[in-house]
């Protein structure tokens, strides 16, 4: 059996790179990986990014990073799925190493939000929406998030702030992370006093678009570098599922199927069960994602969710640590290299490399990648080599 494993990881901080262009952030993170692997080069460069068209005003991202990398050359293209575009570009890597196409692979996940501001940000975001019946509209996502969240309020009988524990668990988990663009705890009371931005959600209910990149070395287990010292780290499980993009026209709007099918993939393709993951990497994009998402995987019964972070049961000493390094909420949200940043992080706990959010004996994580409201869906199981 083919193993596909991680041989490098690299991270920039995530945050407002005003001075940093598009490029060059994917250069710090593919350079940090690369070296990471022991100075192995790469065959394919697989690019996750979401809005750089829109918002840098700049496509065919991957050519110029190969280019700019010093790879010009290899194989080269952009993998696009709004959100979950940084996860389903690891997907192809793994992919191309799993069927020996591609002997090793670099994925770059890669956004810079601060090349525009105000209105031009949110209509670029529209675009991952449905663009003739939802954002014709004037719907944001974050006005559709905030919809869902008062008929999940509303039909399951959750109080107010029955969703803080999300944020403050993510907050917790970012104080400690030196590339978190949040990096303080805060307390209940903070959550409850905090602004409106689209009723019920309030500014601890979403995450801050930021700028960032992440990237990982893909390569098959028998062609590992000479010398090469890190744990290691197999994707045992990658999966993919999609379902319909407006949220009118699915069936139940506080049902993600297709986080559902995708994790359960996943978990059958790496020959496990939902009990032997150690930590979950979800979408919090949205509190209401992070529910959602808990409940879609299995974690907890719909409607029941919200619950896990209120009791504890998500955070670093829970029974299934979640947004272990701040998750998009407090280490922000890089739109399409999201996926990719969530990969760096489960491969740093599997390597025993996580510091202080370190969760102990961690063998199998589950991440998992969204689209819109899990309009696409991505998930991989990453698993410590013995």
């Amino acid at each position: 059996m083919t193993e596909v494993v991680i041989v490098g990881i690299g991270q920039t901080t995530v945050g407002e790179h005003w001075e940093t262009s598009l490029r060059e952030l994917a250069h710090f993170a593919m350079q940090a990986a690369m070296l990471d692997a022991g100075g192995l080069r790469p065959q394919a460069l697989f690019v996750g990014n979401m809005l750089a068209p829109n918002l840098s005003r700049q496509a065919h991202l991957g050519a110029l990073l190969a280019d700019f990398s010093g790879l010009a050359g290899i194989d080269a293209a952009t993998i696009e799925a709004a959100g979950a575009s940084g996860g389903a570009a690891l997907r192809q890597g793994y992919l191309a190493i799993k069927s020996s196409m591609v002997d090793v692979a670099l994925v770059v996940g890669v956004e810079k939000f601060t090349d525009a501001i105000g209105s031009g940000v949110e209509a670029a975001l529209a675009t991952t929406s449905d663009s003739d019946f939802e954002a014709v509209q004037g719907m944001t996502p974050t006005a559709q998030a905030a919809l869902m969240m008062r008929r999940y309020l509303h039909e399951f009988n959750v109080p107010a702030d029955g969703l803080a524990g999300f944020a403050l668990i993510a907050h917790t988990n970012g104080a400690s992370n030196k590339n978190a663009m949040f990096q303080k705890a805060i307390k209940l009371e903070t959550y409850q006093k905090a602004e409106m931005v689209s009723e019920p959600i309030n500014m601890f209910d979403m995450a801050p678009n930021a700028d960032g990149a992440a990237a990982l070395v893909l390569t098959r287990r028998e062609l590992l570098p000479t010398g090469f010292s890190h744990p290691l780290v197999r994707i045992a499980g990658s999966a993919s599922a999609s379902d319909r993009l407006a949220l009118h026209d699915r069936r139940d709007p506080l049902w993600f199927e297709a986080a559902q099918l995708s994790a359960w993939k996943a978990l059958k393709q790496a020959g496990i069960t939902l009990d032997q993951i150690s930590l979950f990497e979800y979408h919090d994009a949205y509190s209401i994602y992070a529910a959602l998402s808990i409940e879609a995987v299995g974690f907890a019964r719909r409607g029941q969710g919200w619950k896990l972070a209120q009791d504890g049961v998500i955070a670093l000493n829970g029974k299934i640590p979640c947004a272990t390094l701040g998750g998009l909420k407090a280490r922000g949200n890089p739109g399409g290299a999201t996926g990719v940043y969530q990969a760096v992080e489960a491969a740093m706990h599997l390597r025993g490399q996580a510091g202080p959010n370190q969760v102990a004996g961690v063998r199998f994580a589950l991440i998992q990648s969204l689209g819109g409201p899990a309009s696409t869906a991505v998930a991989h199981i990453l698993e410590r080599m013995e």
